[in-house]
C-alpha cells in the first residue's frame, strides 16, 4: 500500500509540474503568435489603406474604413444580441436537466435512508425546512436590487 502511495504522489508531482511547465510554454507561444497575427493584420489594413487612399484619396479612404469599421461592429453586436436567446434558452434547459439529476438522486437515495438509523425523520426535517424555505420565497416581494427579480422561475 505504501508503494502503491509513492508511486502515485511521484508520477502526480513529476507529472504536474510537467504539464504545468507544458501549458506555460503552450500559453505564451500561443500569445505570441495572436501578437504577431494582429500585427499582421494591422500592416494588412494599413496598406489596404494605402492603396485605396492612392485610388479615392485621403478622404474618401479615411471615411470608408471608418463606416466599414462602424458596420463590423453593429454586425458584430447584433450577431452577439442575436445569439444571446440561445444562450438563455440553453441555460434554462441546462438547469431544468440538473434539477431532474438531483430529483433523480433524491428518489434513489429515499430507500437507503428509509432503513437508516434516522428513518423518517432523515429525510422530513429537510423536506419541512425546503418547504417553509419555498413558502419564505413565494411571500416575500423581490428586492429591486435583485438580479433575479424580474425572471420567471
Amino acid at each position: 500500500m505504501r508503494m502503491l502511495a509513492s508511486l502515485i504522489s511521484g508520477l502526480a508531482s513529476g507529472e504536474a509540474v510537467a504539464a504545468v511547465r507544458r501549458a506555460r510554454t503552450a500559453a505564451i507561444v500561443y500569445a505570441l503568435a495572436a501578437l504577431a497575427a494582429l500585427c499582421g493584420l494591422g500592416f494588412l489594413v494599413g496598406a489596404a489603406y494605402v492603396w485605396v487612399a492612392g485610388r479615392y484619396g485621403p478622404m474618401a479612404a479615411c471615411l470608408g474604413f471608418g463606416v466599414g469599421f462602424l458596420v463590423i461592429a453593429g454586425l458584430l453586436l447584433l450577431i452577439h444580441q442575436l445569439s444571446a436567446g440561445a444562450r438563455a434558452r440553453r441555460a434554462r434547459r441546462r438547469n431544468a436537466d440538473m434539477k431532474a439529476v438531483g430529483i433523480t438522486a433524491a428518489l434513489a437515495a429515499l430507500p437507503a435512508l428509509l432503513k437508516g438509523k434516522g428513518g423518517l425523520g432523515t429525510i422530513l426535517a429537510p423536506a419541512i425546512a425546503l418547504a417553509a424555505y419555498a413558502i419564505y420565497r413565494e411571500n416575500t416581494k423581490p428586492d429591486a436590487d435583485d438580479p433575479d427579480a424580474g425572471e420567471a422561475k
